[in-house]
């Protein structure tokens, strides 16, 4: 439904530590969902940079003014939203950052029903789908394609 819009025009940065080395890179995104969604059916994300996939556990989210966390700590949010219009951060660990330049990131949102019953829902609850693989992919049919720039000195 809204894939194309997913990511957040010129959000793409690198997380750095303390020391100021990049221990990863960030990007703001949208909800692909008219609704918003409590926070403990979003499962995370399928990612690839550059042709290197980077699975959910290497994903933290950020929202709610809240400090970045996994998609296992987000299973137990279940009053906790997330807006429409609120943009939240996927942080991505990864040593050394992105240099910088242009980057092409595919991404598909995986969020769990939020309404009606389908027979796999609770097996989901207990055991989310693989984000890329197409189950849970909600209002993301597809893998969207999306090409950054890391500005010089790009970071958080």
């Amino acid at each position: 439904m809204f894939d194309n819009f997913l990511i957040v025009p010129h959000s793409l940065k690198n997380d750095l530590d303390a020391d100021g080395n990049a221990t990863g890179f960030q990007f703001a995104v949208r909800i692909a969902d008219y609704r918003g969604c409590f926070l403990s059916l979003h499962n995370g994300y399928y990612i690839d940079c550059d042709g290197v996939n980077y699975p959910r556990e290497l994903q933290r989210f950020e929202i709610n003014g809240k400090a970045p966390r996994s998609f296992e700590e987000l299973k137990s949010c279940c009053w906790e939203h997330w807006n429409y219009d609120d943009a939240g951060i996927v942080h991505v660990k990864k040593d050394g950052g992105l240099k910088p330049g242009k980057h092409t990131i595919g991404l598909q949102q995986s969020i769990l029903a939020q309404y009606g019953y389908m027979p796999w829902d609770e097996a989901w609850v207990k055991n989310p789908p693989l984000p890329g693989s197409g189950g849970g992919a909600g209002k993301t049919e597809t893998i969207s394609i999306f090409e950054m720039t890391l500005e010089e000195g790009g970071a958080a």
